[in-house]
């Protein structure tokens, strides 16, 4: 059970890291470095942003975690647990007001049910 809390501990911290990197993305002086040529100045405008500094941490923190599961499970258990991310993802993005059509639900349905299998085995 503690791996599984490790596993779901690395998802989180991916699914938080993708909404934290939208939000630099979307912040207005980023954007603003993206209409410019691609030069280091502007490159480090948009790396040194805060929110993609810290997109990038979270990303790291789940990357350490998830090198704790991957030393304890096999790939073919841990990996497909990574779907739970999707899922996840998905109910942020609702709570954030994104639209999401049947089919994409339907798709992340499925990727919940593999997941479930697989969690089965």
């Amino acid at each position: 059970m503690r791996i599984f809390l490790a596993a779901l501990a690395s998802i989180l911290l991916s699914v938080a890291a993708q909404f934290t990197l939208k939000a630099g993305m979307s912040s207005l002086a980023v954007k603003q470095a993206l209409t410019q040529p691609l030069g280091l100045r502007n490159a480090w405008d948009i790396i040194s942003n805060a929110l993609v500094l810290s997109g990038f941490t979270l990303y790291a923190l789940g990357a350490v975690v998830w090198l704790t599961v991957l030393a304890q499970w096999d790939v073919s258990k841990a990996y497909p647990l990574v779907g739970l991310g999707f899922i996840f993802t998905l109910i942020v993005g609702l709570m954030q007001g994104e639209q999401v059509s049947l089919v994409r639900a339907t798709g992340v349905l499925l990727i919940a049910s593999g997941v479930y299998l697989v969690s089965r085995s």
